[in-house]
């Protein structure tokens, strides 16, 4: 009895949440037309990433950064990729934070380390983006409404930064994320420490590679870098990476090369 009337709570309150953040048609396909990844039509997920996008909205808090006004359009550009990763999954993997904090640009932040014999030196770190352990979440706006002429690019800096959220839900950044039943951990650590060897060998190399050389920060950073591509220019990926791709389409449950196959010529 209990269960049946939580579960009528859940649904009453989900309900409430997409009127109040319903996405008004004109600006949902404005969406979707700058930022042609995106599922698009019933086939391929649209709905439920719409329903994602607006209880995205409702349960999280935009803030802009010097003076900039965080309009509707640019809160539903940043939910709806973000909403892209877990199309599959529900948001229960973003429950760990609340606050969205976008820039007008790129963003500097004044860093210190220390070295091995304890100097610590500061430096200016400038930034598209950067997600913490419990937020916010950083974004450049101008990084954020170029995702659709960067995608051919595999850049999206709003997937890198939500697959790093990812990443560290389990209080880790290391490129694992909770993995879900079907694929070990151990494969997982295999695959994707074989291939990130092979790319910083490649970059180390200064040969040309369909992930951003940033991959080689570490594995973490590869991890995140590779799911950009995975969702915006997924063939590259899936030929230059294939283990990778594979991968990648059973955590995330997606197939973007499929997806974006399936449409044929525009």
């Amino acid at each position: 009895m209990w269960s049946v009337l939580s579960e009528r709570w859940r649904a009453r309150r989900e309900a409430a949440a997409l009127e109040r953040r319903a996405v008004p048609d004109a600006l949902w396909r404005r969406t979707l037309k700058r930022f042609p990844f995106l599922p698009q039509g019933e086939a391929e997920g649209e709905p439920e990433l719409r329903r994602l996008t607006s209880l995205f909205l409702d349960a999280k808090e935009f803030t802009g950064a010097h003076g900039l006004v965080v309009s509707d359009d640019m809160a539903v550009a940043i939910a709806a990729q973000a909403c892209l990763p877990v199309l599959a999954m529900g948001l229960a993997p973003y429950d760990g934070f609340v606050g969205i904090v976008v820039h007008p640009g790129q963003a500097r932040v004044r860093r210190s380390v220390s070295d091995d014999i304890g100097v610590v030196h500061e430096y200016d770190d400038i930034l598209s983006g950067e997600a913490v352990q419990g937020g916010p979440v950083m974004l450049s706006w101008r990084d954020v409404r170029s995702a659709g002429p960067k995608a051919a690019l595999g850049y999206n800096v709003v997937i890198h930064e939500f697959a790093h959220v990812l990443d560290m839900a389990d209080g880790v950044p290391d490129g694992i994320p909770t993995l879900p039943r079907g694929i070990d951990r151990g494969t997982w650590i295999e695959t994707f420490g074989s291939e990130y060897a092979a790319f910083c060998e490649r970059v180390d190399a200064d040969q040309h590679t369909t992930l951003d050389p940033y991959g080689a920060e570490g594995v973490d950073e590869f991890f995140a870098v590779a799911s950009e591509a995975f969702f915006v220019s997924p063939p590259a990926l899936a030929t230059e990476h294939p283990a990778v791709y594979d991968l990648l389409r059973r955590y995330y449950r997606q197939d973007p090369a499929t997806r974006l196959a399936g449409r044929g010529p525009e």
